[in-house]
Order: structure tokens, then sequence, then C-alpha cells
């Protein structure tokens, strides 16, 4: 399934008024098709009673081309090309002022991700750079509790919405929208679904309903300027994945995962997904959490109860660098638990190899 495919199968489809297709008649923009989603935008140049019926003709059309594959259209009219555009981009103007966007993600759970994530954010804002953090793991948010907010409510703000006018006639009149105000402690601006959500409540979501709420914690909130956005992935290679990179303009990607065989089998469908020629998304690089075993009593000796070096072969097989190896140390359990990530301490063994990720971070971008 590709472009070309995808435009083969919407050509079928007939506008009914002039007996041309949407192909023809330029309505089909913005098309992209990744893996098993596609989506366009059908845009109108004035208000047509058909674009309903020809959106649905155009989901029939590909799916009963494509079982199985998932379609998301967005209809707008384009009044002389403005109203169109702004409507296309509505939202995203929150995430203008955010000069780089990182996805830090992991082929499968239980690696430390979201430990990676929320340290690196921590050790970046320790070298002074302004970090947001978005946890985009609707399914198993930690973020509230690993940083010690999971008792904030984000207040909310009204600032002028991009359709806003200040024409008393138009229906967008002195338009507001709302926003949310990111939880800000250690130096970092916070936003997850678990701050709206009971810990012990399960988020029983279907795809398009996640992919939904990733959007709204990316573009309702009110992230002002910073130099680092880091994105908290679920495990795997999903819809939320797919929607994120088709929506949001990334810096690179790193990859989490651990020493062992297990992990690392699901660590190359992570790097295929961001190196597919349809995603294209920079590998920055492999974090190998869990390296070893290092006792607070004996800091000198490692134990390497995962396996050896699995994360290193792997970043030499895919030619991408190895960003950092993070022993396993009691500490980080603990302030993981706690609400104090193990990057805000200095001068210890897992704090000195977060500062030397962010440095690479940096370096590397």
């Amino acid at each position: 399934m590709n472009i070309q495919e995808i435009t083969k199968v919407l050509s079928t489809v007939i506008h009914p008024e002039n007996d041309k297709s949407v192909v023809e008649l330029g309505l089909v923009q913005n098309l992209k098709v990744m893996e098993n989603y596609v989506s366009f935008r059908l845009v109108f140049k004035r208000s047509d009673p058909m674009s309903a019926s020809l959106k649905s003709a155009c989901v029939k059309a590909l799916k009963e081309a494509f079982p199985g594959v998932d379609v998301d259209i967005l209809v707008l009219v384009d009044a002389g090309g403005a109203t169109a555009k702004k409507k296309a981009e509505l939202g995203k103007e929150e995430l203008e002022n955010v000069a780089k966007v990182i996805a830090v993600a992991s082929g499968k759970g239980g690696v430390g991700k979201s430990t990676v994530a929320v340290n690196l954010a921590v050790a970046l804002a320790k070298k002074g750079y302004k970090v947001g953090l978005l946890d985009a793991d609707v399914y198993g948010p930690s973020v509230p509790k690993m940083t010690g907010t999971e008792d904030i409510l984000p207040e909310m703000i009204q600032v002028d919405s991009p359709l806003a006018s200040d024409d008393p006639s138009s229906e967008h009149y002195n338009e507001k929208k709302n926003l949310m105000v990111p939880v800000e402690k250690y130096g970092v601006k916070w936003i997850s679904i678990g701050y709206f959500a009971k810990p012990e409540q399960a988020l029983i979501w279907r795809g398009p309903l996640a992919c939904g709420a990733l959007k709204q914690l990316a573009y309702e909130v009110y992230w002002g300027e910073l130099d680092y956005l880091l994105i908290d992935l679920p495990p795997g290679t999903g819809d939320i994945h797919i929607s994120m990179i088709s929506e949001i303009d990334l810096a690179g990607a790193i990859i989490v995962t651990t020493p062992q065989n297990v992990a690392l089998a699901d660590v190359e469908k992570g790097i295929n997904m961001f190196a597919n020629k349809d995603v294209q998304t920079p590998i920055l690089g492999i974090v190998e959490n869990m390296s070893w075993f290092t006792p607070a009593e004996l800091p000198d000796n490692k134990y390497f109860i995962f396996g050896k070096d699995g994360g290193k072969k792997m970043a030499e097989k895919y030619n991408v660098p190895l960003l950092a190896q993070i022993p396993i140390v009691q500490s980080v359990m603990e302030g993981g638990d706690k609400g104090t990530p193990a990057a805000l301490e200095d001068n210890t063994i897992v704090s000195d190899a977060f500062a030397e990720l962010a440095g690479k971070i940096e370096r590397n971008l």
C-alpha cells in the first residue's frame, strides 16, 4: 500500500455533479500513507452538499481495496485559501515555539522508557534548557507518579483562537479557545492524561479515541517557548505512533531497550518504523537501560543480569549511536516511586549517565 495505489483507488470515487473523480477535481490534499493508516483532506472550494457522501465513498473504497486499513479524512471548505489553511493548522500554533520535538519510544513495555524520558527531561533542564514532556502513553501514564505531581490538576486558560475575527458579523467574532497549562516541577513542563484520570482507572479506548486524546495533549496545551519537547510514547508500533508521526514534525527518535534478546527483537520493529521510507524520522540513537546491576555497597561491581552489550550490538547492526548505558541502581526505583527523578542528584552513577545522555542529544541536534 503506497500513495500511488491509494490515489488509484480514490480515482474511482466520482463527484456526481460533474462526473469527475475527487482526484481529478483536486479535492484530495495532504495525502499520507503509513503502514496500515491513510490520512488526507478533502478540500472543497465552496460548501458542497455532497461532501459527506464523498467522504463516506472514499472510506468505503479504501476499506474494500485494503481490508483493515484505518482511514482519517478531514473535510474542509477553502473560501479563498485562508480559511482552510487556518482550520487545517488549528491548534498546531501551540507547537510553533517549540524548537525540537523528540520521541522516546520502545519496542516493548517494561524496559524503563518513561524512566529514561523523565530523567532525560530533568537532565536537559539542569543544563539550562526550557523543556517539556508530553506523556503520550495514554493506556499507562506514569509521569505524574514519577514526578510527584499526581495530585495536581492542570489549570485552564483562554486565549484567542487563530480563527478569531474582529468583525462583529463573523461567526468567529472574538472567538476564544481553552488551553491546558502544563504542570511545572524540576524545571520541566509536564502534561499527561494521568492528571485527568484516577490512578486505578483503566482507559479502555480504541485507537481513534486514543489518537484524539494525544492530539489534545499536544495541541491544546499552552507550552510557551521550549527548546525541547519530549514525547513519551506507549510501547510498540501502533495507532498512536502513526498518528503522532503524521501530525508532529519530529527532530528525531530515541529507542529505549534492555540488553536481553526478547527486548532487542522488538527494538528492531521500532527502528524499522521510524526508518520507513514514508516516515523517515531520524533515529538519534539507542539507550540501553538496566545494562547491569550495581549494589550501593559495591559501587565498582557490575552484574549483567539481563545479558551484556545487547543494545550496543543492536546500535552497531543498524549503524546508529549507542547514546547511553544506564545501570540498575536502587535509587532509580526509589526516586521513581517517590516522585524524585534520579537525574536531580549530582555526581552519582545514574545522574552522570543521564547528564552524558543529555549532552549527546544536545550535540546531535
